[in-house]
């Protein structure tokens, strides 16, 4: 797959752009990601009260887009594509610094992490895709116009992280209500702290 031509129009036209736009590109690029923890850490708060699969499946976010950038970075070191910003002869210098060489660059880390977490939260709480799709969509996007990724290398990311996450969503979704329930009835401190009390104990 070449897609070559697209990213150094996408370069180009980065570098076209107004310095605070390339600013907030940098920024998003390298800490967009965190913004997805603060949804993962709130989610499960407020799950706490609520029945066991809700409580699962916000345990679960966080968890299975873990297991999306360790297979996406197992597809990496498998790989093992040369970054664009070194390869692409006659595009515009990247915006952020080149990864050295041997961090590969297909497909792309962040837009599977993005790709997962945006897929786990939408399941566990659905109305926050209208947050999480374009987040992740807007973080793919960044990785070419900063100059790291080639396109198909975020495609890639997205789809993979997206699919991995949905299907450990789906698969892990029971036994991990089953453990929150013994969690809960386990009378031990700690565990019945981090699942929470429930819907039947709200006051």
């Amino acid at each position: 797959m070449d897609s070559s031509d697209l990213y150094r129009d996408i370069t180009d036209f980065a570098r076209t752009t107004p310095g605070w736009t390339q600013t907030l590109a940098e920024l998003w690029t390298e800490l967009g990601l965190l913004l997805f923890g603060v949804l993962f850490l709130s989610l499960w708060w407020r799950s706490r009260a609520r029945d066991p699969r809700a409580v699962a499946l916000a345990v679960l976010a966080p968890l299975v887009t873990a297991l999306a950038y360790v297979g996406s970075e197992a597809v990496k070191s498998t790989v093992r594509e040369e970054r664009p910003c070194r390869a692409v002869a006659g595009a515009a210098r990247s915006l952020i610094e080149c990864p050295v060489t041997g961090d590969w660059s297909f497909p792309s880390n962040h837009s599977a992490i993005a790709g997962a977490a945006a897929i786990a939260l939408a399941l566990a709480a659905p109305r926050l895709a209208l947050l999480t799709v374009p987040m992740a969509l807007l973080m793919a996007f960044s990785r070419v116009f900063v100059g790291v990724h080639y396109p198909h290398d975020v495609a890639m990311g997205l789809l993979l992280g997206g699919s991995l996450a949905a299907l450990l969503m789906m698969v892990l979704a029971g036994p991990t209500s089953r453990l929150i329930i013994t969690m809960r009835h386990s009378g031990i401190a700690p565990a019945v702290w981090f699942t929470g009390p429930g819907p039947a104990h709200r006051t």
